[in-house]
């Protein structure tokens, strides 16, 4: 079987969230049961030297959007510790000339075309390389174009006949709209695509939507979350839409590949540590407490947080209760980048207060010293598909105090159940939350429950072993196989 992965991000070549770690480790389970080719942009951000990225022998390709021809170069590496090739599309207008993955400030217009480029040429290098994929995992909006493409421009196409594709949907927030015109760019046909069977969504071109409809499975990314956006609360405008393909939509849990998240061997923080030498972790607590200029106090808890500082994730929640959580028993420390009123919000924080101290920005490196320093790892979503945050935290020892939404109720067994592995609150409320955390400050003083939960935590399975096996029974499924 050969399947093909496109995606925005793919870790660790690039990554600006979870999406770049599940399209990183998922293909590594599925290595050793099918033959996988993985496409990515190759952004300015990714070193080439660093991973021997290197450019393929007469790669150049050029292809029309509109009236206006691009050139295309295509690269290759591989995923390490696999044999799996990784592609990388070039193109100087829209990819290689910006150090990010998601550039801020963009025209929507320019965005729509850098991905509708980015599929129509992950199409057309995979008939150059003769890669006939029995199966197309897309990932996201960014990708939804390709279903599209299969149903349209390459419906007659020999090469694809037997091809199935797959959808996933990593967060619905985002579904890629625009008006109509963008279909002229992307040299469709309108009659085709452009109506309530396809990608018409309220009188504009919604890729997502397409998506959805024109392929074989819709993947959400947690059989919690795959059930919340079949309703209004949750569903973004599109639950009419996917309560109409409910046949063909699955929610499978994500997982972490514990090669590259493992206390043991993570060289990025300072004491390595496992569940028989948990109290190494202390020393992490130490030196993280001295990075934020905290007073490490060993009677203390940290609570620490890593995210998107975006309205999905509970940032709401925490202003509302800033004064409160000022007068805990108890020291944070924030880290993340996002919203420039969030990003100011912890920085007053952080100057005006004892005990809460913020990084702005992302630092991998020091990512992982939260992960191990911290008691606790807070993540009040509003919603959440299915957070990567908890399950890196529970592997480190680390408790989750999470809302239970999502795949954190899938994957957080919340106290005082037995072998529970963190904390949970029900209701979008700040004062549920601070009800949640004053609930681990009382169990930090009971050590032995603490060591108990500790220990239930850094056991629990969240590899990509049992979820891979799901996606290939699917993949198998749709193809007959």
């Amino acid at each position: 079987m050969k399947i093909l992965f496109a995606s925005a991000e793919v870790a660790p070549f690039s990554k600006a969230g979870g999406l770049a770690d599940v399209v990183g480790s998922l293909p590594k389970e599925l290595e050793k049961d099918a033959e996988i080719a993985i496409f990515t942009p190759l952004h300015g951000l990714i070193d080439k030297e660093k991973f021997g990225i290197k450019e393929l022998e007469n790669s150049e390709m050029w292809l029309t959007f509109g009236n206006q021809p691009h050139k295309f170069n295509l690269y290759v590496t591989k995923l390490p510790g696999t044999n799996i090739n990784v592609f990388f599309v070039k193109n100087d207008w829209y990819f290689s000339c910006f150090k990010e993955v998601y550039p801020k400030y963009l025209d929507p217009r320019y965005e729509h075309e850098r991905y509708i480029s980015f599929s129509l040429a992950v199409m057309e290098y995979a008939k150059a390389l003769n890669f006939r994929a029995d199966v197309i995992h897309a990932n996201d909006w960014h990708t939804a174009m390709i279903p599209m493409y299969l149903h349209s421009n390459y419906k007659f196409d020999e090469f694809w006949s037997n091809t199935k594709c797959v959808f996933e949907i990593h967060n619905l927030a985002y579904q890629g709209i625009w008006f109509e015109d963008v279909i002229d760019f992307a040299n469709m046909r309108k009659d085709i695509v452009y109506n309530q069977w396809g990608c018409e969504h309220y009188n504009r071109v919604n890729w997502m939507k397409g998506a959805i409809l024109y392929s074989d499975r819709v993947v959400a990314v947690s059989p919690t979350y795959s059930r919340e956006i079949l309703g209004s609360e949750y569903g973004e405008n599109m639950d009419y839409t996917l309560r109409g393909v409910q046949y063909k939509l699955r929610g499978i849990v994500n997982g972490i590949d514990y090669q590259v998240f493992d206390p043991k061997k993570d060289k990025n923080i300072v004491k390595n540590y496992d569940v028989k030498t948990i109290a190494n972790k202390e020393e992490n607590k130490k030196a993280l407490c001295k990075f934020f200029g905290l007073e490490y106090n060993p009677n203390r808890p940290l609570i620490g947080f890593v995210s998107r500082l975006v309205g999905q994730k509970g940032i709401d929640l925490i202003r509302d209760m800033q004064y409160e959580l000022q007068n805990l028993d108890a020291d944070f420390v924030f880290m993340g980048s996002g919203d420039k009123d969030y990003e100011n919000l912890f920085i007053w924080l952080s100057n005006n207060t004892k005990n809460i101290r913020t990084y702005v920005g992302y630092d991998a490196k020091l990512a992982n010293l939260v992960y191990a320093g911290s008691d606790f790892f807070l993540m009040p979503s509003k919603f959440e598909p299915c957070g990567l945050s908890q399950l890196i935290a529970m592997h480190y020892g680390c408790l989750p105090i999470v809302r239970a939404t999502g795949g954190l109720e899938d994957t957080v067994t919340g106290y005082p159940l037995d072998n529970s592995t963190g904390f949970k609150f029900w209701a979008y409320n700040g004062w549920d939350m601070l009800n949640a955390i004053k609930c681990a400050l009382y169990v930090y003083t009971d050590k032995y429950v603490l060591n108990a939960m500790r220990k239930s935590a850094m056991e629990a399975d969240f590899s990509w072993k049992r979820s891979a096996k799901q996606y290939l029974d699917m993949y198998k499924e749709i193809c007959g196989k």
